[in-house]
């Protein structure tokens, strides 16, 4: 039986015993109720019979009350009793209802570590497959540079184009990341989503990706980087 059914099996009766105790309760209540209204009668009756005495003489001016009949304090003590055994009931109600959420929490807790193995084994089967030579760009290594504009989806292609457009430059990935798998770009980050090769065969960095140089579809032509584009331009200017 899994951790579910199981958890399942034990809440289904918790709300009929909940109802059993809340009944005792109610039961408890109305008969504390009375006991309280029976002596509050009963004491009242006794300080009248007490007054009483003392205007007729039966009892000298110096005489206190200093307690009840024991018929009054028994009823007291009934009264005590009825009311701890409120306060047990309670509390059983509650450990009740609280060992079933704890119980649920630890199941929801277990679900999340399990979910989260998952993804992770996806991704690292994902990267594997990336780095076997079909996810992540070469250096120097990929011909057809004449003019072609080359573009790849790295290790997190599954974003989308658009979502890569959207990343600032610089941006973290909170990724499982191989620590030899080479860098690329200005943000000298490991291959993900959309990018684009410089054209000059003498680029250092040669692949960027599309967000960190403002790129958000295929660049017609030839493309080159910023630091190429200015070396050119210097290079022209002499």
């Amino acid at each position: 039986m899994s951790f579910l059914e199981d958890f399942q099996a034990c809440l289904e009766p918790m709300p009929h015993i909940l109802q059993r105790k809340y009944a005792l309760l109610r039961n408890l209540d109305k008969s504390l109720q009375d006991i309280q209204r029976q002596n509050e009668l009963h004491c009242l009756q006794e300080i009248e019979e007490f007054k009483e005495g003392v205007k007729s003489g039966n009892i000298g001016p110096g005489t206190s009350l200093n307690k009840f009949s024991e018929e009054a304090q028994d009823e007291q003590k009934h009264a005590i009793r009825i009311a701890d055994e409120k306060v047990a009931l309670a509390v059983q109600a509650y450990d009740l209802v609280d060992a079933h959420i704890q119980q649920l929490d630890e199941y929801l807790k277990k679900l999340e570590e399990q979910r989260r193995e998952k993804d992770n084994a996806a991704l690292a089967g994902s990267l594997a497959l990336n780095l076997d030579g079909n996810g992540k760009p070469g250096k120097g290594g990929e011909g057809g540079r004449g003019g072609r504009k080359k573009t790849r989806l790295g290790a997190s292609a599954s974003m989308g184009a658009s979502a890569a457009a959207a990343n600032p430059p610089s941006m973290d990935l909170d990724l499982p990341v191989d620590p030899n798998e080479p860098t690329y770009c200005f943000c000298n980050q490991v291959s993900y989503g959309e990018m684009v090769a410089c054209d000059n065969p003498d680029c250092k960095i040669e692949w960027f990706h599309y967000g960190c140089v403002g790129l958000k579809e295929q660049p017609k032509g030839k493309w080159f980087c910023s630091d190429c584009s200015g070396m050119q331009k210097r290079r022209k200017g002499k």
